[in-house]
């Protein structure tokens, strides 16, 4: 096997032992709580054997099969040396459904279910539009066609690569109804024009010590940093909202936790009222909205 931190030997050990022995591992190496430790052994000991939770509790004295073991220890080695346990397993739930994910996504994270639940409090109801910019994985825009049949929802990202998982997600989840479009921002959609925008772009400084820790270390960079201090495409996607927005429709973007000012000031330059900013699962201002006047 490759050279990497060591689980040290799993064999002898049955589904509980080696559950209990890797959690041990990734605590001590990632420095990650017991009860997560635990939980990221499970998810990965599940992607090996195809095996629910359930399945392990109850057959916890049985006994791996070497290639299962072999499997294991191999996914257990790239998670202690850091790499994100979505990427290695090739999935992530988010607002309930589970999305494929691949490293030309980001990994969707918890606090972006603010913005698909403020999307969902501002869609007008029966038959309506939505665009969501900079798709990466699909997450929001499949999750809104999902809960929303009735919603004609659109999908942008400048990454074609990125645009491939965003649309098996769709065929997974909304049974293809979303419309995916390459390009940046607004510029492949010509005129058209929605109900409601909503986007999670790239919001981190470029050069913040954190895009050199944890997850973000092996997520795309050109999803996560923007210039201008991490305005510059927050500072896009708000000021040409107008040109694709209906009579009354809304805006929500997320942004960092340190930029509700700048994008309060941002909406109220591009016309917007209503403009509010939601705090995420943190207690951090997290995403801020408003309505096209």
């Amino acid at each position: 096997m490759p050279d990497g931190p060591s689980l040290n030997n799993l064999s002898g050990n049955n589904i509980s032992g080696v559950l209990q022995h890797a959690a041990g591992q990734l605590a001590a190496a990632l420095a990650l709580p017991p009860r997560e430790a635990r939980l990221e052994a499970r998810v990965l000991l599940q992607h090996c054997t195809g095996q629910t939770h359930a399945w392990l509790i109850a057959h916890g004295n049985e006994m791996l099969t070497a290639d299962q073991q072999a499997h294991f220890e191999s996914l257990a080695r790239r998670r202690l040396q850091g790499e994100p346990i979505a990427y290695i397993v090739g999935q992530r739930e988010f607002y309930g459904l589970p999305f494929t994910v691949s490293t030309d996504t980001l990994i969707p994270r918890p606090d972006t279910e603010l913005l698909v639940e403020l999307a969902l409090r501002h869609l007008p109801s029966g038959p309506c539009s939505l665009l969501d910019l900079g798709t990466g994985s699909g997450a929001i825009a499949v999750s809104l066609a999902h809960l929303r049949p009735d919603a004609r929802v659109t999908a942008t990202d400048q990454s074609v690569a990125a645009l491939h998982v965003a649309q098996r997600n769709a065929e997974r989840h909304a049974a293809g109804r979303i419309h995916c479009v390459a390009g940046s921002w607004y510029a492949p959609l010509g005129a058209q024009r929605f109900d409601l925008i909503a986007s999670n772009p790239p919001y981190i400084a470029a050069h913040d010590p954190h895009l050199q820790q944890g997850d973000l270390r092996f997520e795309p960079p050109s999803a996560l940093a923007s210039a201008e201090h991490g305005l510059a495409d927050l500072r896009q996607i708000i000021l040409q909202a107008p040109a694709h927005l209906n009579a009354q429709g809304w805006l929500l973007v997320e942004h960092g936790y340190d930029q509700q000012v700048a994008c309060q000031e941002l909406f109220r330059q591009a016309g917007f009222g209503r403009i509010e900013t939601q705090q995420d699962l943190g207690g951090q201002p997290r995403v801020t909205l408003g309505q096209l006047t």
